[in-house]
């Protein structure tokens, strides 16, 4: 039977193709230059007019989801690995179709608009409902149950601290918050903080599972006794939708989609506006990068609250994909990718960097034969990615895929993934293309902000370059601007460089309740200050080379970027998992705090102690982290590292303390996001600092003093 490609589809395989030959990928328009500021760049295939929609007749992410929905309501949508208490193991994904999905986000919907008129908290026009929970179907069906009646969802963190919680809750004027079980209690201690909550519903059943004769629901309830705080169940909610018989109450492109809290490294977090026209231009773009189609499957863990992980999911949704949920354990991540064998997969340079090292250790670092073969294979394939003639140039290898990399995929499960995208942090060049050859799988880098909905940048999978975030997406438009107190300007050579300012239908609108950080953000013109320092190169591919805010300043006047530096750090030493390096204005070098990965450092100081240490014996990984042979190996890994990236010797990080794990979001010395928060790094390990600075100073001036 003859197979029609729907429109949107049709259009993204379109806007996919490579520009001409050598062609560059953004280009500047003729006549947009302003002092201080490079002519304005745009996509080589979208100069004349920004994108919207690859659909005219889809403008919101509620028309997303229903053209799929109407189109192929028979097709696994939603999975999940229940937990099974007899066998004590998760069985394998079960699946709710498209039209289940489409059944229960709009009886939940209904449901919970009759819930707030029901506790006369139906405000008028749009109103938010908070959304607090680890990534399930459940969140899914509340997002989308959301946006069927031009309701916005709020999201919260999974592991967000309760004073985060607590702001976010009454910044943005919640009534209602949906949420797992695990955090009911959280929220009926705060429940005095918060005025305006009335209700919170659980995702999980609260009838049954007795304790001391008590269900869980008689438990909460009891909790919130004399609070003025009503609990439900969502499958009380969808009944109270059912029998309603609300109609949709579709939104418009300019209603609120979500107000995404930014997890600020400094102050409170700001609610980034987005609305459904932003949801619809990003997600028309991520399916133009990767290609998403019926029968594809997608596996979710990076949490839902990010907006990368919102918009990769906006993006199955519209190809027809089904998305699979991890079980809740990041470290057996990989069972799941097992079962699921996605067709693409989305993640971060810390989880893509444990991957490298991990298939690293079983090929090309292993002895005899098998570690023979598996350097011959790769430096076969590298041969071919390097071909003098780049329209040659492939990672592809016709014998040694089927015989080798098919196997190195399988062993994440994903052998039959088409694309891997990294996002979030710059990907290391050398790990980049390991994972490139090793696999046989497209591996491109992208930059997105919450701002932009997550869209900005991203490579063409015909480009094997490294080093560089790619392309600017169609629905933006962008320009650098000099920033003359870090000696960077527009008028640099060969490249421009300078703050990047993004304008577009992908952009934020504003931040809540929030003109002053609003006005910061955005010049008179409309431009968006990213605080990304870059420079974009003669193909028009952006490369982030600085940040604004994040620069130390040594007492010789040299300027440092610790974040490239951890960057590094994380993505050469694989037993390395938590980097933070520190400068001083007194003092002319550098020193770090390094969390350990207990799997990978375990071996690593058998090795360097030349006795054996589990990385399950956490007390004796704790013990070997104050051995001072352990720093002076690690020290001669940072030299190392550092000569072969051509570091300047004050980039050089001359001592460190090692920890098991140092910054956590618990101890607020991380972002929900896992961001370092480098204030209150320094204000804690302030001592530290300075003994570090201590000890590596009377080494230096020690007459025999060797690492």
């Amino acid at each position: 039977m003859f197979y029609s490609q729907p429109l949107h589809l049709a259009k993204a395989a379109e806007l996919k193709q490579a520009p001409p030959k050598r062609g560059a990928y953004s280009v500047p328009i003729a006549g947009t230059e302003q002092p201080d500021r490079t002519p304005v760049y745009r996509a080589w295939n979208s100069q004349k007019e920004l994108l919207r929609t690859l659909d005219p007749e889809v403008t919101t992410a509620h028309d997303i989801f229903e053209q799929t929905a109407n189109r192929q309501p028979k097709n696994h949508c939603l999975g999940w690995r229940p937990y099974n208490s007899v066998t004590k193991a998760w069985d394998p994904y079960q699946w709710l179709t498209y039209e289940t999905v489409q059944k229960r986000r709009a009886a939940f919907g209904a449901g919970l608009v009759e819930l707030h008129q029901k506790h006369n908290c139906h405000h008028p026009g749009q109103y938010g409902v908070g959304l607090w929970a680890q990534n399930r179907p459940e969140w899914q069906i509340t997002d989308l149950a959301c946006i069927s009646q031009s309701l916005y969802t709020v999201s919260i963190y999974d592991v967000l601290a309760p004073d985060a919680t607590e702001y976010i809750i009454n910044h943005a004027e919640l009534s209602c918050v949906v949420t797992s079980i695990t955090h009911i209690p959280t929220l009926i201690k705060l429940k005095s903080s918060l005025p305006n909550l009335k209700m919170i519903v659980s995702l999980d059943p609260l009838d049954g599972g007795e304790q001391d004769g008590h269900s869980k629901r008689a438990l909460l309830e009891s909790m919130a006794t004399g609070l003025d705080l009503a609990i439900y169940t969502m499958e009380q909610v969808e009944e109270l939708g059912v029998a309603s018989k609300r109609a949709y109450n579709p939104p418009s492109a300019s209603d609120i989609v979500t107000i995404n809290y930014t997890s600020g490294t400094t102050g409170p977090p700001k609610g980034v506006v987005l609305t459904h026209g932003n949801a619809v231009a990003a997600t028309s773009c991520g399916l133009i990068t990767i290609n998403q189609g019926k029968g594809d499957t997608m596996c979710s863990y990076l949490p839902l609250a990010h907006i990368y992980a919102r918009l990769a999911e906006h993006t199955a949704f519209w190809g027809g994909a089904r998305i699979g949920y991890f079980h809740g354990n990041i470290t057996e991540l990989v069972d799941d990718l097992k079962l699921l064998k996605p067709t693409g997969f989305m993640s971060v340079p810390r989880l893509y960097s444990r991957f490298g090292t991990a298939v690293r250790a079983a090929t090309v670092e292993q002895p005899g034969f098998k570690g023979a073969l598996s350097r011959h294979v790769m430096a076969a394939k590298t041969a071919n990615m390097k071909h003098p003639d780049p329209s040659q140039a492939t990672i592809k290898h016709a014998l040694y895929d089927r015989i080798w990399a098919k196997k190195v995929a399988a062993a994440l499960g994903l052998e039959r993934a088409k694309y891997m995208v990294s996002g979030s942090a710059p990907l290391d060049p050398t790990l980049h293309n390991f994972l490139r050859l090793a696999t046989g799988t497209d591996v491109v880098q992208g930059y997105g902000l919450t701002e932009s909905y997550a869209s900005a940048t991203a490579q063409s999978t015909s480009d094997l370059t490294t080093g560089n975030c790619g392309a600017l997406a169609p629905c933006v438009e962008a320009c650098l601007v000099s920033l003359p107190d870090m000696e960077y300007s527009v008028h640099d050579k060969p490249f421009p460089r300078g703050e990047l300012l993004l304008r577009g239908n992908n952009m934020f609108r504003e931040y809540y309740k929030n003109e002053e950080e609003t006005s910061k953000a955005l010049t008179e013109d409309g431009w968006f200050r990213t605080g990304d320092v870059c420079t974009v190169d003669e193909r028009g591919r952006f490369i982030i080379i600085d940040r604004r805010k994040n620069v130390l300043k040594l007492a010789q006047g040299e300027y440092i970027s610790p974040e490239r530096l951890e960057g590094v750090v994380l993505s050469e030493l694989g037993y390395i998992a938590q980097a933070y390096i520190h400068g001083d204005s007194m003092q002319t070098f550098l020193v770090g705090i390094f969390g350990v990965s207990p799997d990978l450092f375990a071996p690593y100081a058998s090795k360097v102690l030349g006795r054996p240490i589990a990385a399950t014996d956490l007390e004796a990984i704790k013990e070997t982290l104050n051995d001072d042979k352990i720093r002076r190996a690690v020290l001669r890994d940072l030299e190392r590292m550092a000569k072969k990236h051509k570091f300047a010797g004050y980039e050089r990080v001359r001592n460190v303390a090692l920890r098991l794990e140092p910054f956590t979001v618990e101890n607020n010395l991380l972002t929900p996001t896992l961001k370092l928060k480098r204030p209150p790094v320094v204000k804690v390990y302030r001592t530290l600092l300075d003994q570090l600075y201590e000890q590596a100073n009377e080494e230096q001036s020690a007459p025999r003093a060797k690492l």
